[in-house]
């Protein structure tokens, strides 16, 4: 008898849930990094070597910026993990266009624009683009 559960452990499954933490990792945080990073612009140096150090320190001291990209890099092992037993023919449009649309979800959840009717007639063509990559 099978176990429901081993059924759906193949390969694919697990290169598929990969790729979809990956994107979700790589998109998700992308607008709460650009959160944290705000008041950065305000950091004000005399040298190139002071500026870059002062905005570094800023943004390494602020946990609004260190969680979601610790999270963001994350999803980079997942994907190099995952690359290990998958296609980088499928990895890569899956991956980026997925990563586009939750950072698109997640935009508006953080109180961003929603996308025009024009923006979410091309997210709606990159997935079916993706799809048919896939399927193809």
């Amino acid at each position: 008898m099978l176990d429901g559960h081993a059924a759906c452990r193949s390969p694919e499954d697990e290169s598929c849930f990969g790729f979809v933490l990956t994107a979700l990792c790589w998109g998700f945080t992308n607008p709460f990094i650009k959160r944290g990073s705000e008041g950065i612009e305000q950091i004000k140096r005399s040298n190139w070597v002071a500026q870059t150090f002062a905005e570094t320190v800023f943004l390494f001291t602020n946990w609004r910026y260190v969680v979601p990209l610790a999270i963001n890099l994350s999803g980079s092992a997942v994907y190099y993990y995952t690359l290990s037993s998958a296609d980088i023919t499928i990895a890569v449009p899956i991956t980026n266009s997925l990563a586009l649309i939750f950072t698109i979800m997640a935009g508006v959840l953080v109180g961003e624009k929603l996308p025009t009717t024009r923006e979410m007639l091309g997210m709606a063509c990159i997935v079916l683009g993706v799809a048919l990559c896939v399927t193809g």
